[in-house]
């Protein structure tokens, strides 16, 4: 198997960008590259865009990665101060502002996260030493962009991040969904809110903001166990988990990662819940040869076993609480693709 290329993160794209600006108002000339040393201990060494009234610009390359931004252009403007100071970041045309509390950066700030602020800074200070400077950093089509991202989840407006730990695009690496998602459901304990519906995607956020107009519901993509330990970190005190029994089928056979390239066992769970309410063995080999959960579903309804869903929500149930230790309360709730209720945990569910 070919070995995937990594790239670089926009916060090593904006740290050369700002170098690039830099040295060419100290030495009257833009440089054609510039080099700049990564939190990781490597060197990146991009090519340089100039543009009018001095501005640089370095273009995003993910590697191999699927990244939204890769193309992108992150453009820098750097105004140095005649005293020392602090450098002060400023959001361009494309780079959001954060508007809600409980993200590494506070609310009214540019969206440009704690490490590449440092990156930037050092890139700065190379050129200009202790004196004060204004960085203003742009990425055109950022606001368009932005939109497919979490960042109006997080409540960044405006834009896209500056983002990046390491200054390296790890090919395929799921870290970068992993901070987003930890990043929306640190920010929701920050403002109080600690009775939250965990989901997979737009589908049950969308049903289960209908049935419980005014709850926080967080989506937690594939990795629910992650989002499970860190709601014990942050210390939620109470968890829906709700969603298509395509999902929480995985769940209540214990799988906590519910991407399929990890595991499956949607049919070995319904099957075995069925087996033990008594179907007859035609029935459940006709469930286990279903290409499909959504198929598996009319059966089931058709057979009169709808009480399945009830006794898959309290394994699933089960599966959670230990994964928590018994520190959240857990319920869980499996809804159709209309968003009907199937069965659940709750009173009222069953």
């Amino acid at each position: 198997m070919r070995a995937l290329r990594e790239g670089f993160t926009t916060g090593s794209c904006a740290a050369a960008a700002a170098l690039a600006c830099c040295l060419w108002q100290a030495e009257g000339e833009c440089p054609k590259r510039v080099e700049i040393t990564l939190p990781e201990g490597r060197t990146f060494a991009p090519e340089i865009v100039p543009h009018e009234g001095g501005l640089c610009g370095v273009i995003k390359d993910s590697g191999d990665d699927p990244d939204i931004t890769n193309g992108m252009e992150i453009i820098a403007r750097v105004e140095p101060l005649s005293e020392k100071g602090e450098i002060v970041f400023l959001p361009g045309e494309g780079v959001g502002t954060v508007t809600l509390p409980g993200l590494k950066i506070p609310p009214g700030q540019p969206a440009v996260n704690p490490v590449p602020r440092e990156m930037i800074a050092r890139a700065v200070r190379s050129v200009y030493g202790a004196r004060g400077a204004k960085v203003t950093l742009s990425i055109p089509g950022g606001r368009e962009v932005a939109r497919r991202t979490f960042n109006p989840r997080l409540g960044i407006e405006g834009g896209l991040s500056i983002l990046g730990t390491s200054g390296v695009v790890r090919p395929m690496s799921e870290e970068a969904l992993k901070d987003s998602l930890y990043e929306e459901l640190k920010m929701r304990v920050v403002q109080g809110k600690k009775n939250l519906i965990f989901t997979f995607g737009n589908q049950g956020e969308a049903a289960l903001s209908r049935l419980y107009p005014g709850a926080c519901v967080v989506q937690v993509s594939n990795e629910l166990g992650f989002m499970l330990d860190a709601a014990e970190e942050l210390g939620v005190s109470r968890l829906l988990i709700g969603g298509h029994p395509g999902k929480l089928c995985k769940v209540a056979a214990g799988v906590m990662q519910t991407s399929s390239r990890y595991a499956d066992a949607r049919r070995e769970a319904i099957i075995t819940q069925l087996a033990l309410m008594g179907a007859d063995r035609a029935l459940i080999q006709r469930i286990y040869d279903c290409p499909t959960t959504d198929a598996a579903m009319v059966l089931i309804h058709e057979a009169g076993f709808d009480a399945v869903w009830g006794k898959l929500a309290r394994s699933a149930q089960r599966y959670c609480a230990l994964r928590t230790h018994g520190q959240i309360e857990i319920h869980i709730l499996f809804t159709d693709a209309a968003g009907q209720i199937l069965g659940g945990t709750m009173e009222e569910t069953q």
